[in-house]
């Protein structure tokens, strides 16, 4: 019925109607080649037999961002697959999904799987003869992808713009950025030299220093043991996220496009990424935007030596936005109104929070040195 109606648009109003269709929670080329299979079912195809739509998989979780070349690799060479994408201009479309990515596995683990996609990606692309389109699925706070305009663009790997992005812009931030003709100018003004800036030079000249992306794969590393150590591992952690949080009154909130929920049941895996964020910054935690950042920094720190993420923070973009981005949600959080919030926790909030205040005192003082 969806591939109907997509058909009857594009009968209606034209081609351009319809965007690129977007596979969430892809995870190999089957989910890619189903849109196809399903669109030729409800004859969604063109004068020459193909089917007139972009098809774009969305990697979303940690696993699927490291998968996610191989998963374009198999697709670009299927002749079937490689038959469309001609159709198409040689153009594909690639989606990246920040906020399933960060609630699963801390925001410095989803930045660096992220980032080491979009280099994987381009080179598969590149090999290939395909124009390749990054669609970053950011959200509003930096733990959903949110960043600074320009700082966030320069922050992506060399030379895997090309001239080319999409990015989303969701709820109150379209009228953050948008909402009146002079911020809105300004706005684009930002992202479109951001990236005519990332798209020209020498990629050589500013490839990612082997001695960075080690370090950066020790915080990434330590920053997920940490944060999935509470979040996911910790018994305790369920009942203190419903007591000092409240996610019960905005699960029932009927003022999103989706439920709260993906499917039913209480724990994190199951609650989509708004509500997740949306309800430690209710409590002054922020918890989803830093946790894990002080532990992966200081290992990091332990193995390489500080003086390496200074020059890190000095000659790596990406590493450099990381850090403000961490410094901002920091400043925002309120750990003395926090631990009003986890008062309401009583004897689990007693045991848990100390240690929430402990990393959040490290994640400060490392990031502020």
């Amino acid at each position: 019925d969806v591939f109907r109606a997509i058909s009857e648009a594009q009968r209606v109003f034209g081609q351009e109607a319809i965007g690129p269709y977007i596979i969430s929670m892809a995870q190999g080329p089957d989910d890619a080649l189903a849109v196809l299979y399903l669109a030729r079912c409800a004859g969604l195809t063109g004068p020459g037999g193909g089917v007139p739509l972009d098809v774009a998989p969305l990697f979303e979780t940690v696993g699927d961002l490291d998968h996610a070349a191989e998963t374009l690799t198999s697709l670009l060479d299927d002749p079937l697959y490689r038959a469309h994408v001609a159709s198409r201009g040689d153009r594909q479309i690639v989606m990246l999904g920040y906020s399933d990515s960060s609630k699963e596995s801390g925001l410095a683990s989803s930045r660096w799987a992220l980032y080491r996609a979009e280099s994987a990606l381009s080179e598969v692309a590149d090999r290939a003869g395909v124009e390749l389109t990054l669609f970053h699925g950011r959200g509003g706070t930096p733990s959903r992808g949110g960043s600074k305009p320009r700082a966030g663009i320069l922050a992506q790997p060399a030379g895997v713009m090309h001239g080319r992005m999409r990015l989303t812009e969701q709820g109150e931030i379209i009228h953050a950025k948008y909402g009146l003709r002079g911020i809105a100018l300004r706005t684009l003004e930002l992202m479109t030299g951001a990236v005519l800036e990332a798209s020209t030079g020498d990629r050589d000249a500013r490839s990612l220093r082997p001695e960075f992306a080690a370090a950066m794969t020790t915080i990434a590393r330590e920053g997920r043991s940490t944060y999935r150590a509470l979040v996911y591992e910790d018994p305790d952690f369920i009942p203190y996220f419903r007591s000092a949080t409240p996610i019960d009154v905005i699960e029932r909130l009927e003022i999103g496009s989706r439920p709260a929920s993906r499917r039913s049941g209480g724990g994190v895996e199951n609650l989509r990424a708004i509500p997740w964020v949306f309800s430690w910054m209710q409590n002054r935690h922020l918890l989803p935007g830093w946790y894990g950042i002080g532990a992966g920094l200081a290992a990091a720190i332990d193995a390489h030596g500080e003086d390496l993420l200074r020059g890190m923070a000095s000659d790596w973009p990406f590493f450099d936005n990381l850090l403000a981005d961490v410094e901002m949600v920091l400043a925002k959080a309120d750990m003395g109104i926090a631990e009003c919030y986890a008062g309401l926790a009583g004897e689990t909030g007693d045991r848990l929070f100390p240690g929430i205040l402990a990393e959040y005192g490290r994640t400060r003082t490392l990031i502020c040195n």
